[in-house]
């Protein structure tokens, strides 16, 4: 599989920023990785090289390889509306990412998981493809015979995670959520630049 699956402390340090949740190990050390840790001289970064980590930092977010995510950002162009806030728009929609604002799954990786061994269900039919795009009004559940999962039942129960998102609605007795819309701009948490992102692709 060509997705990343390195060591996600080295990669967040690179960043400046915990990209996979909380990280403990990152907290420690908030600086770039290498030989020489933080006391080594790094020249300013040029416009492409911010760019290009910005665009680096939202697909190891979201945990998108670099094929789906120009296709995205393709479609994203083509449709009315800010072009980069309509890329967040469609990376926030996927299911993987759905299942985790939902609380079903502590981290994007675990939603992808669950998807993928099919415990997710959307409008009553078992999905296994974390990449599928929802629409206004679709719903999201846990299959009948996975409720009981120590994964999906521990993360449920952090109640910080649940219910949070204004786009979302969640259903604790169903163990089901609704996507009601397409989320706007300042109501997604990730501190991504996304008009580097444009600028990137616009080349």
């Amino acid at each position: 599989m060509a997705r990343y699956t390195g060591p996600r402390t080295k990669k967040s340090r690179a960043f400046g920023e915990s990209l996979f949740g909380f990280d403990k190990a990152f907290d420690k050390r908030k600086y770039p990785p290498g030989q020489h840790g933080n006391n080594r001289r790094r020249k300013a970064a040029s416009d492409y090289k911010l760019q290009l980590m910005e665009k680096q930092k939202a697909k190891y977010t979201y945990g998108v390889l670099e094929r789906q995510f120009r296709n995205l950002f393709v479609k994203a162009s083509s449709k009315g509306g800010v072009t980069g806030e309509v890329l967040l728009q469609f990376l926030e929609a996927r299911l993987d990412n759905t299942v985790f604002r939902l609380g079903i799954a502590p981290t994007r990786r675990a939603a992808r998981q669950l998807v993928s061994h099919k415990h997710i269900v959307v409008n009553g039919i078992v999905s296994n493809i974390p990449s599928m795009m929802l629409r206004p009004g679709d719903v999201v559940s846990v299959r009948g015979k996975s409720k009981n999962l120590e994964v999906i039942t521990d993360s449920i129960s952090n109640k910080s995670a649940v219910g949070s998102w204004g786009w979302l609605q969640w259903n604790p007795e169903r163990q089901e959520g609704s996507f009601l819309e397409y989320p706007n701009r300042e109501d997604i948490p990730e501190k991504i630049n996304e008009q580097l992102i444009v600028e990137l692709y616009s080349k």
